[in-house]
């Protein structure tokens, strides 16, 4: 068995594929054909739900199940307006992983899918919440450091994987966040990494079918460019948002000020709060990612971005994946001397 085989044996057996390398589910861009072409690459490919209406999503999923010959997963976004009506479509689908996303399951949301036969992952952006997703019974974990595009923590994955990854042997354990490299993957499967989550190096793939406006906003990006969203009073509690800055997110802080003196005004109530800053983010990001408007759309993405500046071919993606990180486990092996 070679190195490789033997460090990510436990990513490769429990998602099912060759490659334990997850294409992070990504509103508007994770659709059928980004996952198909992941999983026919032998990675992991996942179908993100965003808040698709639940016709369109079970349209989706049926996609993926009648399309895909190897396991894949749908993410669910538990912040969504539309969270439970596509959870109930999803627990009657052969969907092998479902992985909960945007912010953390309760405990009866993960006990629903497993007794519909289904593993289930959800993120971890800190000790404690590793903690309770174990005690709510998921199967893995994917730890999501603060490097990450879209819905992030505010822990960045250096400190994360101290935390929990060298802590945790419970469960699998993935790790997500300013991945980008096969040499990074490398590392972070000697540390004890059951396999790597990947999100902005899938959009600069050919088979990605966001707007060419979207991908070039990427290329052009430096890392610094990938900022979160603050969070302006604890009255509206915001998950952060990793994303390119721009006019867009500009107008989200006035949004959330806006929000903050209606919520005083007892004008509209702390849920109808929430829900306008969510549906906010539906909105831009479709605007960039369909409509190509990169000012005042959403750009969500990773601190990785300052890592990649060319659109290829899934299959060259992950194929250099696994050989950049072959190659660096050969350069540790032989610092080793073993």
């Amino acid at each position: 068995m070679s190195l490789i085989e033997r460090v990510w044996k436990k990513g490769k057996d429990f998602l099912g594929v060759d490659y334990p390398i997850i294409a992070g589910g990504m509103t508007w861009i994770s659709n059928y054909e980004l996952v198909k072409a992941v999983s026919d690459n032998k990675a992991f490919g996942v179908l993100a739900s965003g808040n698709m209406p639940p016709d369109l999503f079970e349209e989706e999923v049926d996609r993926c199940v009648k399309g895909i010959d190897r396991p894949f997963g749908v993410n669910l976004i538990t912040i969504a307006p539309n969270f439970e009506q596509l959870r109930e479509i999803l627990k009657s689908k052969q969907v092998p992983v479902v992985i909960f996303a945007g912010s953390f399951p309760r405990k009866h949301h993960v006990e629903d899918m497993a007794r519909a036969g289904k593993r289930t992952m959800a993120f971890a952006s800190t000790k404690s919440i590793a903690d309770q997703m174990i005690r709510f019974g998921v199967d893995a974990l994917i730890l999501e450091g603060s490097e990450a595009g879209g819905h992030i923590g505010y822990v960045s994955l250096t400190i994360l994987l101290q935390q929990v990854l060298f802590r945790v042997e419970d469960v699998p354990i993935f790790v997500a966040g300013g991945i980008a490299t096969g040499g990074m993957v490398a590392h972070l499967l000697l540390m004890g990494a059951a396999g790597c989550q990947l999100g902005t190096r899938f959009v600069l793939s050919k088979e990605c079918t966001a707007h060419e406006n979207f991908k070039q906003a990427f290329i052009k990006a430096r890392a610094r460019q990938a900022v979160s969203t603050p969070q302006y009073d604890s009255k509206l509690p915001v998950v952060p948002v990793r994303a390119l800055k721009n006019k867009g997110m500009i107008e989200f802080g006035k949004l959330q000020l806006k929000i903050l003196r209606e919520i005083e005004e007892g004008k509209i109530s702390r849920d109808e709060a929430q829900y306008q800053v969510e549906n906010y983010w539906v909105g831009s990001l479709k605007e960039a990612v369909i409509n190509g408007d990169i000012d005042y759309g959403s750009l969500m993405a990773g601190q990785s971005v300052g890592l990649v500046n060319e659109i290829k071919p899934i299959k060259e993606i992950i194929d250099e994946i696994v050989s950049d990180a072959e190659t660096e486990l050969e350069k540790v092996k032989a610092r080793l001397c073993i």
